[in-house]
């Protein structure tokens, strides 16, 4: 959400913000919205004050044998009278909660201009592509290996599902469990396992409600599937005050991850790019408004580590203000490179978002020795989706005879196995 008193101080920087995304402006609605909201809680602060004013004044008109009945006909008008304005109030702010719920974070003032993903700026390219005379694709690997199978998937469960065998469902575990071991020994996250389904507040905390609902899996017991860990691992926070040695607070987890896919229709149909159900380790950074410009930098290392110890060929690109989530202020999107596609496709995602989902969430800090509090900013990234690492493994080790090398960082996850052939 957004601070209404700095809106009100600047609107013009708000909606010089929006408009970067490409957006329309909204501080006039918004202030309006604010305006009459204000207006009616004074108003029924006003009404509040009289009717407690009259209220004792016809206990000493009655002792003193005074006529209290025009007081007592003010009072029960008064009473009416609240009565409509709190409906008022209450729609007032329900109207105005409801328009900054729907209102992305604004870009950090470094984020580079653009429209969409074609605008993003390189950072850097870390390796080499494989030179592959004739390289497959993940899936056509995966068939022939007799390891992956997609018929089976889609009659179980449809499209955008995957059965994984024997090696690739080993690989896949492997791939997870060196992620989190990168993180935890060597970035200093903690590990969780949490919840796979959420209320509807977490899911507000982080922004994929309400806006995005349509992308979401929603269950009959009113829960919601996440999307991405970044859902339970933030709102671990939700409705709290950390105290400052608390701070930065580093947390990860690779859980199933559930999405709709809603807009995807026609785009990456065949193979596990884009899947409804996929296992991703997530990265989560609760800070101090003044860590987390260098805690974004760190946690971008540490899903750089995961390929390049893996011997991944991969790029890393600031996105543009067109591109960004709803969510971010700032985001890093790390890229492998896939040769059966001949290029980058993203498999990490590291985002600072400010205060932005701390002010939906409640979650403050403060200092020691301050009675106030402050809002945290919160940071998320992937380090890295498991399914989309588990086919760049396979499309840039894979051999002539159709065999997949295990990169030498996972022969110890694998028991030893060096080589994935046909079963």
């Amino acid at each position: 959400m957004h601070d209404l008193r700095v809106l009100r101080d600047n609107p013009e920087a708000f909606d010089g913000g929006l408009a970067r995304r490409g957006l329309p402006p909204q501080s006039a609605v918004v202030l309006d919205l604010d305006a009459r909201r204000r207006a009616a809680q004074t108003a029924l602060q006003d009404m509040q004050a009289r009717r407690n004013e009259a209220s004792k004044l016809i206990g000493a008109y009655k002792k003193d044998g005074k006529d209290a009945q025009p007081l007592m006909d003010e009072v029960a008008s008064l009473k009416e009278r609240m009565a409509e304005a709190e409906v008022t109030e209450k729609a007032l702010s329900e109207e105005l909660d409801g328009l900054l719920a729907t209102i992305p974070n604004l870009p950090a003032a470094d984020v580079p201009p653009g429209k969409d993903e074609h605008d993003n700026v390189e950072r850097h390219r870390v390796g080499t592509p494989p030179a592959i005379d004739g390289a497959k694709e993940h899936y056509d690997l995966g068939e022939a290996l007799g390891f992956m199978d997609f018929a089976g998937a889609a009659k179980l469960s449809g499209a955008r599902f995957t059965v994984l065998k024997g090696p690739l469902a080993r690989l896949e575990r492997a791939l997870g469990d060196f992620m989190l071991d990168i993180h935890t020994t060597e970035f200093g996250y903690t590990e969780v396992s949490p919840p796979l389904m959420v209320r509807d507040e977490a899911a507000f905390g982080t922004g994929q409600l309400p806006k995005f609902a349509e992308d979401l899996f929603r269950l009959n017991t009113g829960h919601w599937l996440i999307p991405t860990a970044e859902v339970p691992l933030t709102n671990l926070v939700a409705d709290s005050i950390l105290d400052a040695d608390e701070l930065p607070l580093r947390l990860t987890a690779r859980t199933p991850c559930f999405r709709a896919e809603a807009g995807a229709a026609g785009r990456d149909t065949r193979g596990m790019i884009r899947q409804h159900q996929f296992y991703k380790v997530e990265m989560v950074s609760i800070t101090t408004p003044d860590q987390s410009v260098a805690e974004h930098e760190r946690m971008t290392e540490a899903a750089e580590t995961v390929l390049k110890r893996l011997g991944l060929p991969f790029r890393t690109v600031t996105l543009c203000t067109g591109d960004m989530g709803f969510s971010a202020a700032k985001t890093y999107d790390i890229e492998v490179w896939l040769p059966g596609q001949n290029t980058y496709r993203e498999i990490s995602s590291c985002s600072n978002c400010g205060d932005f989902q701390a002010r939906r969430m409640k979650a403050r800090w403060r200092a020691k020795g301050d009675k106030n509090t402050q809002f945290v900013h919160t940071l998320n990234g992937s380090g890295v989706a498991v399914g989309r690492a588990l086919l760049a493994v396979m499309e840039n080790y894979q051999e002539a005879d159709g065999s997949i090398r295990v990169p030498d960082a996972l022969v110890p996850y694998m028991n030893g196995l060096e080589r994935i052939v046909r079963g």
